[in-house]
């Protein structure tokens, strides 16, 4: 079977349910690839005419905000254990160095960390549950929260159907090289992310070593 006819045989209930849920799962805190699974399926609805673009970034914009709000009441009541566990569980996401990194980022920017955190792939698994964390007052989380999923979510949806809708024809020819660009994105992003963390991690360690008392010397 041709991977174009494979593709028509995908319900659309069933891509509008996946973008809802992993991009829920990953603005709760879950490390998941909520970004190439967004512009997959939005590549997918460029070529096919049974995915409604609107009721698909209706979803990611729905899975975005709902997945963070839980985040939020889940950091909330954790707290800083909640961040430990997390540690211990996904060291590769939420070790230390990646923690100052997001903790930083709240102390400079505020609730703007919550809106900006939607586009960087580290802060969009932190934002939630760190803003819990650290006690941020609800509504200005919900309205980073609403406008971040919103613009995000929303705007993805929005550039990638019409840059897929001006290419339909290339994309019907060679679909499998929409998916490739739509991986390595989200490869270029985990890049990006991991240089962030490392940066953090040597930041981190600085900080460390001044603070660390100096040794007396022994009187002669």
């Amino acid at each position: 079977m041709h991977i174009q006819e494979w593709l028509e045989t995908v319900p659309a209930i069933a891509v509008y349910l996946l973008v809802g849920g992993v991009i829920g799962l990953e603005s709760l805190g879950i490390p998941l690839p909520g970004e190439i699974v967004l512009v997959s399926a939005t590549l997918l609805a460029a070529t096919q005419d049974h995915i409604n673009p609107w009721v698909l970034g209706a979803c990611a914009v729905a899975g975005a905000i709902i997945g963070d709000s839980i985040g939020y009441l889940i950091g909330r009541k954790g707290g800083k254990p909640l961040l430990e566990w997390l540690g211990r569980k996904f060291p590769k996401h939420f070790g230390p160095h990646h923690v100052a990194t997001a903790e930083r980022s709240f102390q400079k920017w505020g609730m703007w960390a919550v809106f900006v955190g939607r586009f960087i792939a580290l802060l969009r698994i932190f934002a939630g549950p760190l803003a819990g964390v650290l006690k941020m007052p609800y509504w200005k989380f919900l309205i980073a929260n609403v406008l971040g999923g919103i613009v995000w979510a929303g705007g993805t949806v929005a550039v990638i159907y019409s840059v897929g809708k001006v290419a339909e024809e290339w994309l019907k020819k060679f679909s499998w090289l929409g998916l490739l660009a739509a991986v390595l994105f989200g490869l270029g992003s985990l890049v990006v992310m991991k240089m962030k963390a490392k940066k953090a991690e040597a930041a981190h360690a600085a900080d460390a070593a001044e603070a660390r008392p100096e040794p007396v010397g022994t009187a002669d």
